[in-house]
């Protein structure tokens, strides 16, 4: 579970990154990101019920989009790594398929690679 400090909740944090944050998709999933002044990423995940009807599986795709973003975050605590902090929104994209945990690790890595080095494409 990711820390109190680590999490995205109010509606005018969100509304703010929705609204001047940039914007890149990532296979299968989109995000918007905006620098922050605090010390802590934030996250906040939106899977809808166009990706699945069923609850359980949106609730296990976004158990696995926490998983992975705190794995990330816990890595770069142990490297000792200085960098700007960020709010990031996770929309899970309607349409494809989330296979497996892998796949979504292995996408979250690349997202944290480019913000570490400022690259949004």
């Amino acid at each position: 579970m990711l820390l109190k400090g680590n999490r995205l909740r109010r509606d005018k944090d969100l509304e703010r990154v929705f609204k001047n944050g940039r914007f890149f998709k990532e296979d299968f999933l989109s995000f918007k990101i905006l620098f922050n002044n605090l010390k802590n990423n934030r996250f906040a995940f939106i899977v809808s019920s166009k990706v699945s009807k069923k609850a359980v599986l949106r609730n296990k795709i976004r158990r696995w989009l926490r998983a992975a973003v705190l794995l990330q975050l816990k890595q770069e605590r142990l490297n000792g790594e200085n960098q700007k902090s960020v709010d990031v929104i996770i929309v899970v994209q309607p349409g494809r398929e989330v296979k497996n945990f892998q796949e979504v690790k292995d996408v979250i890595n690349k997202i944290f690679k480019k913000i570490k080095y400022g690259i949004f494409n």
